[in-house]
């Protein structure tokens, strides 16, 4: 028993959609930024969700700084580290647009041309 071709390119495009999900998601996950603060002394790393996976203190950064002030400079670094990660993620997302929007357009001439050869066969 044979799938009917339409069945067949319809899970085709499904297998290679998953596949694009996955490579995307992929790329996402290893989005990781590290952008330190105003003074070098505080260096979190933030993912691409703006999650905070690390924080390094440079040794006697407690110490040289007022509680306030260490805040400010954790809190600092965290907002670039954020902005950078949302970057990274924006530049991964725009890639994928692109990419599936090149794709398609392959897509629509494909047929045309597919179809014009198929006819003198």
């Amino acid at each position: 028993m044979s799938i009917h071709p339409d069945v067949q390119a319809a899970l085709d495009a499904a297998r290679e959609l998953r596949h694009r999900i996955a490579d995307m998601r992929e790329r996402i996950d290893e989005v990781r930024a590290r952008r330190p603060s105003p003074s070098g002394a505080v260096i979190p790393e933030v993912d691409a969700m703006g999650r905070l996976t690390s924080l390094y203190l440079m040794p006697g950064t407690a110490d040289r700084f007022t509680c306030a002030e260490l805040v400010n400079e954790i809190m600092a670094a965290i907002r670039e580290s954020t902005q950078d990660a949302a970057r990274q993620y924006q530049v991964i997302m725009e890639t994928v647009i692109a990419d599936d929007a090149a794709d398609a357009a392959a897509d629509e001439a494909e047929p045309a041309g597919a179809g014009a050869g198929q006819a003198g066969r």
